[in-house]
């Protein structure tokens, strides 16, 4: 039986082994200047996906859907074709982040689809590049492989309808991991409204990280969740962020300390926030 494939891993890990044929490193680092950032200074063997166009397919109307709702499954495995991954390779993902935003987001849909060998670099390039990494401006050519053969999402996620009914439900637990001051409405940079869905509780995502910026240890994460959880079974737990993109940093998390991986509200706070007519904002 084979051991299960732990999703973080070590800038030193990957040092000894980052060469070999069927390792794909990817670069999901985002903002403004996010492309050419990477022209300029990646990972040895990175290649480049972005947040809005392949791992999002980005609506005219975030009321349906919010920020960065997925893309298709068809569109996703034409990415991964793309990028050179085929089932059988060995997937590792960093951002500039600490693994917060769109590494973290890319992992999810990896796992969601079933692929077997992905993981996230702890500390993202920062890390990498303490230790001496390889790292150039090369520019970086995909190897040609057939379509990635998929079927669906299997990790299950949360409509907008399922956080509304429930979110108040006692056997129900909603998580809001964005950062304290925009759960309580004192700030919100992004979105239109601020303030948070009544009933949720805030964990924000960098709790996840110790004062270095790399993920607690799991039994630390295990002991943390745990004691949020109790009861409540992983189906009946929903975790959101502001557009269900750093949301996956804590469902990481959470998977990382060995524990069953909850509902994605892939449509987070820019869907809830801009259906304000019919569905209340807690503030």
């Amino acid at each position: 039986m084979k051991s299960k494939v732990i999703p973080i891993i070590e800038v030193a890990e990957l040092l000894k082994f980052h060469q070999t044929e069927n390792v794909i490193i990817v670069d999901a680092s985002t903002g403004k200047n996010a492309k050419e950032n990477y022209k300029k200074k990646h990972l040895d063997k990175a290649l480049y996906i972005d947040l809005n166009s392949q791992l999002a397919a980005i609506p005219y109307n975030f009321a349906d859907g919010g920020r960065h709702p997925l893309p298709t499954i068809e569109k996703f495995a034409e990415t991964l074709q793309q990028l050179g991954i085929t089932n059988e390779s060995h997937v590792i993902v960093y951002d500039d982040k600490n693994g917060a935003n769109a590494a973290a987001r890319f992992w999810w849909m990896m796992k969601s689809i079933g692929h077997k060998k992905v993981q996230v670099l702890n500390g993202g390039i920062q890390e990498a590049e303490k230790v001496n990494f390889p790292i150039n401006s090369s520019i970086e050519i995909p190897k040609t492989v057939e379509s990635y053969k998929l079927e669906d999402w299997k990790l299950h996620t949360a409509e907008i309808n399922e956080v509304e009914k429930n979110s108040l439900n006692k056997n129900y637990i909603l998580i809001d991991v964005r950062e304290n001051n925009r759960y309580r409405g004192e700030s919100e940079p992004i979105d239109l409204v601020a303030g948070h869905i009544p009933g949720a509780i805030n964990i924000p995502f960098s709790t996840n990280l110790n004062e270095n910026g790399q993920f607690l240890k799991p039994n630390e994460l295990k002991e943390k969740y745990q004691k949020i959880f109790g009861k409540i079974k992983a189906d009946n737990i929903i975790m959101h962020c502001g557009s269900g993109v750093t949301a996956c940093h804590s469902l990481l998390a959470i998977d990382y300390a060995g524990l069953k991986i909850p509902k994605l509200y892939v449509g987070s706070w820019s869907e809830w926030s801009r259906n304000t007519k019919k569905i209340a904002i807690e503030m």
